[in-house]
């Protein structure tokens, strides 16, 4: 069973905390992770790119000349792909990128993402963040203390707006909620902070 150092906002070792093996020392299975990631980037997609065909732009209802006897090429409308300020063949209409993904294979990634953390040393755990009113600075000089560099993701066990509105200005920094945690944003940051309730709570919600 993986352990690791319990810290506090000033960067001292307090205690130390067990994890459960399941979810923070897993096999790392680097396909279903990219199978994830690319889910939650199309699902991201807006899908609202259309263009008119050649039914929908005005105008071309009547033959522009005869058939025959013109000298020129055959034509029933003017508003054919071919011709400037026709329709467009082909085109891009409004739709959703979006696929799912199984439930096992959702929570097998969830797996890798943390276990990747851990193996990597940069799964960092404090007892407790409690700020009495949002600071910046307050973040800013937990992180110092904790030694991060880089993106970090600062996870809460319960929303925490005192916490979100301190992080928020910090570039690279975020917050999360540890039943709302995905593979992308875990990934996407190097390090990630978590206070020790919000890791019994990951624990609870995805064993």
């Amino acid at each position: 069973m993986p352990k690791v150092s319990v810290y506090n906002i000033l960067g001292e070792v307090v205690s130390e905390m067990e994890l459960n093996p399941k979810l923070f020392d897993s096999e790392i299975n680097e396909a279903v992770m990219h199978q994830v990631v690319l889910a939650h980037l199309a699902a991201k997609r807006q899908g609202t790119a259309s263009t008119k065909s050649r039914g929908e732009v005005r105008g071309g209802g009547r033959k522009p000349w005869r058939q025959k006897g013109t000298g020129r090429a055959r034509h029933g409308s003017i508003r054919s792909p071919i011709w400037v300020g026709g329709g467009i063949a082909f085109g891009p209409k409004p739709r959703t990128y979006g696929f799912t993904v199984p439930k096992k294979v959702r929570r097998l990634a969830i797996y890798s993402a943390l276990s990747s953390k851990v193996k990597g040393n940069n799964l960092i755990v404090v007892d407790q963040i409690n700020f009495e009113a949002p600071k910046t600075k307050e973040v800013v000089k937990m992180l110092n203390n904790l030694k991060v560099e880089g993106k970090a993701l600062i996870v809460t066990a319960t929303p925490d707006s005192v916490v979100y509105k301190s992080a928020r200005n910090i570039p690279g920094v975020q917050t999360a909620v540890a039943d709302s945690i995905n593979v992308y944003d875990l990934l996407k940051h190097k390090t990630v902070v978590m206070t020790q309730e919000a890791v019994k709570k990951v624990e609870e919600v995805f064993a």
